[in-house]
């Protein structure tokens, strides 16, 4: 990282003590203001599908809740991650943008620094905690399945009566990798996105979908004829935990103690206030 400083020669001083002490003042004050830096220090770069609503999503005009996309002309960014990643580069002093980008692909673009921070609905694994350090969890989802109506399905208490059927998630995530819990199950190819997710279940492509619980009140406003499926306790999943965590490149231990102290002082009641207008506000 560069630091830049004033041009010209250094005053003269006679009393060099002072002068050692002012000089080690400085050096310490900047490096204390370096240590709380992202990327250039102005522009925080948030990487994000902007397609998971309500987490994230596009706009086509810019709000009191967008932020544009970098890399994406005349495109704005909404959602629970891009409040969250808000407040974060409000603490850091910088401007935050999205990048957009496709979720397996966060990871490695972060590492390779073409973004700061990951705000994406993203949750810790120990795989790629090998890569990146998160932070604590900013809200917490879980995964659950969901049927149509008159899906010989939907009377299903748990995992066993999936035995057979064909289930879809979203590619690189929870929703994909918890399926192989299921016995006997055709996991299907999964696909890029959850709108895909939802399109597979709508037109039959599927029997049943991995999905957030989170999520389920808007999508079973948008399609009224879908079921949440009610697994009994001991039933389901093995662990459905579903958390969203922020992440950095690794080696950054105090700007990851500022992004969690961010997240730390989000309420409860905040959060599911902030949850609850993106969920009024996300596209259909």
């Amino acid at each position: 990282m560069t630091v830049l400083t004033a041009c010209g020669p250094a005053a003269q001083s006679s009393d060099a003590s002072a002068s050692s002490t002012t000089t080690t003042s400085s050096s310490s004050d900047t490096s204390s203001s370096d240590s709380l830096k992202l990327g250039d220090g102005k522009t925080l770069r948030v990487g994000m599908e902007a397609a998971y609503a309500p987490y994230n999503w596009q706009e086509s005009s810019a709000s009191d809740t967008t932020i544009p996309i970098e890399n994406v002309d005349g495109a704005y960014a909404d959602g629970y991650d891009v409040q969250v990643a808000k407040k974060i580069a409000d603490a850091l002093g910088m401007e935050p943008v999205a990048v957009k980008m496709e979720f397996g692909s966060l990871v490695d673009s972060l590492v390779n620094g073409q973004i700061d921070i990951i705000c994406a609905g993203m949750s810790v694994t120990d795989e790629r905690a090998q890569s990146a350090d998160f932070s604590d969890s900013y809200i917490d989802d879980e995964v659950i399945m969901v049927v149509k109506q008159d899906s010989p399905y939907a009377d299903a208490t748990k995992l066993s009566d999936f035995s057979g059927a064909s289930v879809l998630g979203q590619k690189d995530t929870f929703y994909d990798d918890l399926i192989d819990q299921i016995p006997n199950v055709n996991h299907l190819t999964p696909v890029a996105t959850v709108p895909l997710v939802v399109d597979g279940l709508m037109n039959g492509t599927c029997d049943a979908i991995t999905f957030s619980s989170l999520s389920l009140p808007r999508l079973l406003k948008d399609y009224p004829t879908l079921k949440k499926v009610d697994l009994a306790d001991g039933e389901g999943f093995t662990d459905a935990s579903n958390p969203d965590n922020a992440a950095i490149a690794k080696g950054q231990d105090a700007v990851l103690a500022k992004i969690n102290e961010v997240i730390d002082g989000i309420s409860a009641d905040e959060r599911q206030s902030m949850w609850d207008d993106c969920m009024d506000r996300q596209p259909a």
